[in-house]
């Protein structure tokens, strides 16, 4: 019998973050079999979609709790359909608050489990670790401290470095860079990076855009500044 491997994920960067790990296990094991949580990146490398990632894209504490009823339906209906027929393997990718409480529910049912991208608990109530230790037989993280840190709670932990680091090469040549993102050869580029999710873009936009446009009045005051500086010198001379 095939490898069975439930996975859920949610929002863009958990998306892209499962159809890289399906694809890497499915070059190991041909035959696997996905289903879960998952958006279209995931889809497309073969997963079964139980529910589009998109439904968990959701933050902060007004949109979750607006969230929350569908949330914790679609948890329960998960877990449900888990437990009465265990997949070999479940993995979390992100969205923690989540996917740990359905991970210790799966795991205390004898199902491995493991989580992809550690909650920033290095950062901040710590004591969320002891609830970690308690959901998953694995934390896969992103970075070696963060993986010293689960060392130090005795959490099985795995360093697998971030996928970024594969798809971005060590050196670029600007001028290449620029050309195949089609931005001009010359001047400053200011990137704006709100967010993956349809709710950050729509509450951060403005403040990014207010932003941009204060640097850009900044950066032009700084030039003639520097214009003025250098005409006065020359005057002095």
């Amino acid at each position: 019998m095939s490898l069975r491997i439930s996975i859920v994920a949610g929002e863009a960067s958990g998306d892209l973050l499962a159809a890289d790990l399906m694809q890497a296990i499915r070059a190991r094991v041909p035959d696997v079999q996905f289903e879960g949580v998952a958006g279209p990146l995931m889809q497309a490398a073969g997963c079964q979609v139980l529910y589009p990632a998109e439904k968990l894209a959701v933050m902060g504490l007004v949109e979750v709790l607006g969230h929350l009823p569908e949330l914790l339906r679609i948890r329960r209906t998960l877990r449900r359909r888990f437990l009465a027929r265990p997949p070999d393997l479940f993995i979390g990718v992100d969205a923690p608050d989540f996917n740990l409480p359905l991970e210790r529910r799966l795991k205390r049912a004898g199902i491995p489990t493991v989580h992809y991208v550690s909650p920033s608990v290095w950062a901040w109530r710590q004591y969320r670790v002891r609830k970690i230790a308690r959901s998953l037989d694995l934390m896969l993280t992103l970075f070696p401290f963060e993986a010293d840190f689960y060392r130090a709670h005795q959490v099985p932990v795995r360093f697998v470095g971030h996928p970024l680091a594969d798809r971005i090469p060590e050196h670029c040549q600007r001028r290449a860079v620029r050309l195949a993102l089609k931005l001009p050869e010359r001047g400053r580029i200011l990137a704006l990076l709100p967010g993956s999710r349809r709710s950050e873009v729509s509450r951060l936009a403005e403040p990014f855009l207010r932003t941009a446009q204060w640097l850009r009045h900044q950066l032009r005051q700084d030039a003639s500044s520097r214009a003025a500086e250098a005409v006065l010198e020359l005057a002095e001379k």
